[in-house]
């Protein structure tokens, strides 16, 4: 069931955008390229508000310099900003006193139709990260993607050919391959943030295997870990694949072999105890959930061991 989006106003065209945001209207039904130089006076609508496009922008100044973890923070210049279609952008994520941004570029889903990036852009997972989990840039990589604003800004304002809708596509796809790179770059930068991170994950998954949790919410979802390090899944799983190679949902499968390795070798409880005990549902479940995991049933496990 499609979760109903709930929010002050939805832009649902471009037109839309531009029209909540006190600009003329675009000369592309499908994209725009928002210089901020050019318009110093739009204001933000008051409410929270649904796009449904791809919105892509550059600040210059982040308020507060955008906190991360609570006590980190990265380069103190501007930063790049992601949000993919049906996102939720709260009145809080425009925070008095922040600069409008410098580039907002919009675009429409249907502008990719025919084209390779509209089935790759899903793979982007940081258009779903938090405003919190901003992309920082260096001096270089502010250069680099500004240029790479500019070459669409040209192209966008020259004379509409056939051409035009592929060298722009080329464009954004240029600039999404390098946020992916400044991302990675950015994980690193963070590494001795993200230690701290990690270990917190593995206190919250200690906590919830060792208490009466699993009991009382069954197994636990990439989305609760993420809520209780106030992160967004997407980020979560990003850094964490960039620490040890293993995205958050297989970090989970972890603990549970290694919570059901230590309950089978050192209590007596049946399986279905076991199973019941780490928030399966049924113990059939859990059965081929160790057997995919460890070549062996929960049994024949107990049987090896002893």
């Amino acid at each position: 069931m499609k979760k109903e989006l709930t929010a002050d106003i939805q832009m649902k065209s471009i037109a839309d955008a531009h029209r909540e945001f006190g600009l003329p209207q675009p000369q592309h039904p499908l994209i725009s390229l928002i210089n901020g130089t050019r318009y110093p006076e739009i204001n933000p609508p008051s409410g929270s508000h649904v796009l449904h496009f791809y919105k892509i922008s550059y600040k210059p100044l982040l308020a507060g310099k955008m906190k991360y973890g609570q006590q980190y923070y990265d380069f103190d210049g501007g930063g790049l900003l992601f949000a993919a279609p049906f996102q939720i952008i709260g009145a809080s994520d425009y925070e008095e006193g922040t600069d409008c941004s410098m580039y907002t570029l919009l675009i429409h889903p249907d502008f990719f139709l025919g084209h390779s990036l509209a089935r790759k852009i899903h793979q982007y997972g940081f258009f779903s990260y938090a405003t919190n989990e901003t992309l920082h840039l260096s001096e270089q990589e502010k250069e680099t993607v500004l240029s790479i604003f500019r070459m669409i800004e040209t192209e966008l304002e020259s004379r509409i050919d056939d051409f035009s809708q592929e060298v722009v596509i080329s464009q954004i796809e240029l600039m999404l391959s390098f946020a992916k790179r400044f991302h990675k770059r950015q994980f690193i930068t963070r590494k001795s943030a993200n230690n701290d991170l990690l270990q917190k994950l593995e206190e919250i998954l200690d906590h919830y295997f060792n208490s009466s949790e699993s009991l009382r919410g069954g197994l636990p979802t990439v989305q609760y870990l993420a809520d209780q390090l106030n992160l967004s899944p997407s980020y979560l799983s990003d850094m964490l694949r960039s620490l040890s190679g293993q995205n958050t949902q297989q970090l989970i499968h972890l603990k549970l072999i290694e919570k059901a390795k230590e309950l089978l070798s050192t209590t007596n409880l049946s399986v279905a105890q076991v199973a019941f005990e780490l928030g399966f549902e049924h113990s059939q479940s859990f059965s081929k959930f160790f057997k995919t995991k460890t070549d062996l049933s929960p049994l024949e496990f107990r049987r090896s061991f002893n």
